[in-house]
């Protein structure tokens, strides 16, 4: 349930991407209505950022009101995508848009780097040792793969952006990052299970 939600402004923007460029008429009339020029051809992509900024505010609301807290991470999101969605509305330019998960993912990995460097803090450490308990080293090695990892995805990200029609990019943004993610994450559940299931042995 959590994947889905933070997922859920990613889904609406694949969505409204879709129904608006398959729609270009109902498109072009719901721009002429709510009296914002654009190209016809903009059109499906400048809806779908507007669905994802609405999207994450509507997050924050929700969690503002189930449970008076908003994680970091999230206003961080939204600050992100109110910042190049907005420049991508304004100067009805998709570059803006597609650049945003590149700068979301290099923000998070300087966070990683540049916590445990500067304050001896790691962060995955932080987020995940109530859960599970590991060796100093393994914790250091877990920062520095994610920490490469959402370089390295920031990297694809922009390959794909510059190197393909939008609907790839929208169609990877959805499925192709979305699916690395998953299989980083199993990569790493295997590589720290031996380590988790020693210190269980070791405490019986």
């Amino acid at each position: 349930m959590k994947i889905l939600f933070d997922l859920f402004p990613v889904i609406l923007f694949f969505a409204v991407f879709k129904l608006a460029g398959s729609n270009p008429d109902t498109a072009q009339a719901l721009a002429t209505y709510i009296n914002y020029p654009a190209d016809p051809a903009h059109l499906p992509v400048l809806f779908a950022t507007a669905t994802a900024i609405i999207a994450t505010l509507a997050q924050i609301i929700w969690v503002k009101w189930r449970h008076d807290k908003v994680d970091t991470m999230l206003w961080v999101s939204f600050a992100i995508i109110l910042v190049f969605g907005g420049a991508t509305l304004l100067l009805h330019d998709e570059a803006f848009i597609k650049v945003k998960p590149t700068a979301l993912y290099w923000l998070f990995a300087l966070a990683l780097l540049f916590s445990k460097i500067l304050f001896r803090k790691n962060l995955i450490r932080s987020l995940m040792e109530e859960k599970m308990s590991l060796p100093d080293r393994i914790w250091g090695q877990l920062n520095l793969a994610w920490s490469g990892f959402f370089i390295l995805l920031g990297v694809l990200n922009l390959y794909v952006a510059w190197n393909f029609a939008t609907d790839v990019w929208v169609n990877f943004k959805l499925f192709g990052a979305t699916g690395i993610m998953f299989v980083f994450i199993i990569v790493q559940a295997a590589m720290v299970s031996k380590y988790i299931e020693t210190e269980k042995k070791d405490n019986v």
